[in-house]
C-alpha cells in the first residue's frame, strides 16, 4: 500500500527543501512572523493549495488557510495543519511537513467522493513566537483567544506587533476587536515530527500522541556580592553563580527522579561578568513539564524548596516569578482512535506517546476535538538543521491521513 504513495512522500520533501530556500538569513533557516521570509513562503503554500483545487484566504492573524468545501456551506469543518514559521537556525520539518502531508493526503482522499463536511489545511503564521515571544500566535487567534494587548509588543528592532500583522497579510482591527468562529467544528489533526527518538528505536514511522505536557517557566533571580576575585575569602564570599549552579543540580536531580518529568535550565545571565569579579546576580529560567499537570505542579513546589534552601544557605537573595503556562492537553479519545484505526489499516503497529513540545493542537482544544500523528525523525533531532525526515515515512504519514479522511468521510459527524 505504501507504495501507491512514494511519489506523494518525495513530493513533500521537495516542498520542504524548496521552503528551506524562504528565510531571513543567508546561512541559516529562520521565519518569523511578519517577515517577508515567511510571506513567500506563505505564498508558495497557496500557490500548492490553490493548484489542488482548495479555495484560499487569509485570516485576521494571517494564517493561510485553504479550503475544500462541502455541497452543503452549513456544513461542519474538519481542520488539518501545522505553522510554517521557524525558530532561528531551524531545521526544514518542525511545522511545514505537517501543512504538506495534510494537503496531500486531502487531495488523494478526494479522489475517493465527496465529503459531508467542510476541510480545511491551516497553515498557521506564527507557532514559534521567535520575533515577539508570542508562541501559539496564529493558532491563539484563530481559536478566538488572543490578547489585543500583544498588538503593542515590539521586537528587537522597536517594530510593533500591529505592523507586523499587517506585513503577514493580516488585520489588527478585526483581531483587536476579537474573531468569532460562528462554524461548527468536528476537530483538528496535525502531523508533526515527533522531536524525540521514541519512534525511531521501535523502528515504526508514525505514532499516535496521547497528551501534550503542561508546561510552566520559572524566571529567577539568585543575588549575592560582587567582590573581588584575589580578595574576598571563599567563606565570606556571597557568589551568586555558585547559588545558580547549584540550583541546576538541584533541577537535574529532581528531573531524574521522577519519571516523565523534564526540567530545563536553558537561560543564564550572570553579572557583572568579569572573569576577575565574584558574581554578585544570576537570572535564569527554568521550564517544567510534564503530561501529568499534578506531577509539574508538585515539581514547582520543590523546586522552590530547593531555591529557598539554597539561597538561605549561601547568604543570597532569591527573586522568585512563576510564569503561566499552559496545563497538559489530553487528546480527544474518538480521533485518536480514527487516527490508530487508520495506522492499523495501513499496516503499521499502533504506538501511542505523549508529546513534551508544545503545539498549535493547544489552542485548537480550546475550540474543538484535536488529534496529533508523530512522524519519526532520524535521532529525535528537532530545531537543528540536523532535521531529517525520510520519504518512506511521509509518504507514510499521507498514507495514514488519507486513510482517517476516507473512513472520516461516511463516520464523522
Amino acid at each position: 500500500m505504501i507504495d501507491d504513495f512514494a511519489d506523494s512522500g518525495r513530493t513533500i520533501l521537495d516542498r520542504c527543501d524548496e521552503f528551506a530556500q524562504f528565510t531571513e538569513e543567508p546561512d541559516r533557516l529562520t521565519r518569523s512572523y511578519g517577515s517577508p521570509a515567511l510571506a513567500a513562503a506563505m505564498a508558495r503554500a497557496a500557490d500548492w493549495m490553490s493548484e489542488a483545487g482548495l479555495s484560499v484566504r487569509r485570516d485576521a492573524a494571517g494564517n493561510l488557510i485553504g479550503r475544500l468545501a462541502a455541497a452543503d456551506p452549513g456544513a461542519p469543518t474538519l481542520l488539518l495543519g501545522s505553522h510554517l514559521d521557524s525558530v532561528r537556525d531551524a531545521g526544514k520539518y518542525d511545522g511545514p511537513l505537517g501543512v504538506l502531508t495534510a494537503l496531500a493526503a486531502l487531495d488523494r482522499a478526494r479522489a475517493q467522493g465527496p465529503f459531508p463536511f467542510h476541510v480545511d489545511v491551516v497553515a498557521f503564521a506564527d507557532e514559534e513566537g521567535l520575533r515577539f515571544r508570542t508562541a501559539y500566535l496564529g493558532s491563539r487567534a484563530f481559536a478566538g483567544a488572543f490578547d489585543p494587548a500583544l498588538l503593542e509588543l515590539t521586537d528587537a528592532a522597536g517594530i510593533a506587533l500591529r505592523e507586523a500583522c499587517l506585513a503577514a497579510g493580516g488585520d489588527p482591527e478585526a483581531l483587536a476587536a476579537g474573531v468569532a468562529r460562528p462554524e461548527r467544528l468536528l476537530g483538528y489533526v496535525e502531523a508533526h515530527i515527533e522531536q524525540g527518538p521514541t519512534l525511531e528505536s521501535l523502528d515504526v514511522p508514525v505514532g499516535v500522541v496521547s497528551t501534550i505536557a503542561g508546561q510552566t517557566r520559572v524566571n529567577a533571580t539568585f543575588r549575592g556580592e560582587a567582590g573581588h576575585a584575589g580578595t574576598v575569602r571563599m567563606m565570606h564570599r556571597r557568589d551568586a553563580l555558585s547559588g545558580a549552579a547549584e540550583f541546576v543540580l538541584a533541577a537535574e536531580r529532581q528531573a531524574r527522579g521522577k519519571a516523565g518529568l523534564y526540567i530545563t535550565v536553558g537561560h543564564l545571565v550572570v553579572s557583572p561578568g568579569a572573569s576577575n569579579v565574584i558574581p554578585g546576580e544570576v537570572r535564569l529560567t527554568a521550564d517544567v513539564r510534564s503530561a501529568n499537570d499534578g506531577v509539574r505542579e508538585r515539581a514547582l513546589v520543590e523546586l522552590r524548596a530547593a531555591a529557598t534552601d539554597i539561597a538561605s544557605r549561601r547568604r543570597l537573595e532569591l527573586d522568585w516569578r512563576v510564569v503561566p503556562g499552559n496545563a497538559a492537553v489530553p487528546m480527544d479519545r474518538e480521533l485518536t482512535q480514527r487516527l490508530a484505526n487508520a495506522i492499523d489499516a495501513c499496516g503499521y503497529p499502533v504506538h501511542h506517546l505523549p508529546s513534551g513540545a508544545g503545539h498549535d493542537a493547544v489552542m485548537l482544544a480550546r475550540l474543538c476535538p484535536v488529534a496529533m500523528l508523530f512522524v519519526r525523525c532520524k535521532g529525535g533531532v528537532s530545531h537543528n538543521p540536523a532535521e531529517s525526515v525520510s520519504a518512506e515515512d511521509a509518504a507514510a504519514t499521507v498514507a495514514v491521513l488519507a486513510r482517517f479522511l476516507d473512513d472520516a468521510r461516511t463516520s464523522l459527524s
